[in-house]
């Protein structure tokens, strides 16, 4: 590794500067750091999301909000309403709260890796990302692409995630001093395009003649532990319309989907099958299932349509009335968006609608 810690960073900045990816988030290599409240958004749009899902919504928190300052204004639940279909709602809460915590300082993220650990929700990979990107601090960056990239390139064989410490190791010797940021991107882009988890194009890559990994068997890396199996829960969701609109209410912060609309459910969690009543009493109708899953568990949700005609008992419960014209701009999660369009093109068919 040593021979080659001038060599790799040189080939890899010399293809990036020839092949990088066109990103709305991204500034051209030797133009000014893009503006670190589009990188710090971006980053963490991209957390277990593909750059091509995340780049709509990257334009419309963009345009809805155009620096951090407004972000920390907004009303939060237009704020997780914009980010539905983005999934892993976490994000979106500690989105917020960094940015009311940046706004309460003058509107200026910290421009160095240790200061930023110290806001909400940005855990190593994020705070390393903005600094390098936007700061030009060499700071080690290691997503899952840069993760496949060191494996193969240096044939690491320890399974994941005990290899992580020698990963970074790795990564950190490589970052160079000048154009950390590029450096960063370059990997990932390397990760996203050329060394991909099936069928690496290792003809194209800049790294063929130095990579340990090829002359193995390159998709052999990383290696992976044997997963569990997912444990396999099952809930209900609770339709309930009236005057062409249906019934909505807010989760609660904390927990799945915390802080989103959604239609009622029987208390499902991640560690339980759902077991609460429905929220009338009355007459019931099965209106078939959905089936989603999430990063610990598998949901099978079955949609309960109600056919009863009094709904004033849900005067006196926390909720909303939401025209069914609209129900798109509910900004209803996943989940609840498949089983709402269960209810209103096959309720009482008995129709599935998986992932």
């Amino acid at each position: 590794m040593d021979a080659s810690t001038q060599t790799i960073p040189a080939l890899l900045l010399d293809w990036y500067d020839a092949h990088r990816r066109s990103l709305p988030w991204r500034s051209p290599p030797g133009s000014p750091p893009p503006d670190p409240y589009a990188v710090w958004l971006s980053e963490v749009m991209l957390q277990q999301t593909t750059t091509a899902a995340v780049a709509p919504y990257f334009a419309k928190f963009l345009g809805r909000w155009p620096d951090v300052i407004a972000l920390a204004e907004a009303d939060e639940g237009e704020v997780m309403a914009a980010w539905a279909g983005l999934g892993y709602y976490a994000r979106a809460r500690n989105l917020i709260a960094c940015a009311k915590a940046v706004a309460a300082t003058g509107g200026q993220f910290p421009t160095t890796e240790a200061e930023l650990r110290k806001l909400p929700g940005l855990g190593a990979y994020t705070a390393a990302a903005i600094a390098a990107i936007a700061f030009g601090e060499r700071a080690t960056v290691v997503d899952a692409n840069v993760e496949r990239v060191t494996t193969r390139l240096f044939a690491i064989a320890t399974p994941i995630p005990g290899a992580r410490v020698q990963i970074r190791t790795a990564v950190e010797v490589l970052t160079p001093a000048n154009r950390p940021g590029d450096f960063a991107q370059t990997m990932m882009d390397l990760g996203a395009t050329v060394c991909t988890p099936r069928a690496p194009r290792c003809l194209l890559c800049p790294l063929a003649r130095h990579c340990a990994g090829r002359r193995l068997g390159p998709e052999q890396f990383p290696v992976k532990p044997i997963k569990a199996a997912k444990p396999q829960r099952c809930g209900r969701a609770f339709w309930i319309e009236r005057d062409r609109q249906v019934w909505l209410v807010r989760r609660e912060n904390a927990g799945m989907l915390g802080g989103m609309r959604s239609l009622p459910d029987d208390g499902w969690a991640a560690r339980a099958d759902g077991d609460k009543r429905p929220p009338l009493g009355g007459a019931w109708t099965a209106g078939g299932s959905v089936r989603h899953s999430f990063t610990h568990f598998d949901l099978d949700l079955q949609l309960m349509v109600y056919s009863g005609a009094d709904c004033s008992r849900l005067a006196a419960q926390q909720g909303e009335w939401w025209a069914l014209d609209r129900l798109d701009e509910a900004g209803l999660p996943t989940l609840f968006a498949k089983a709402a369009r269960l209810a209103m093109v096959g309720a009482g068919s008995g129709r599935i609608i998986g992932d």
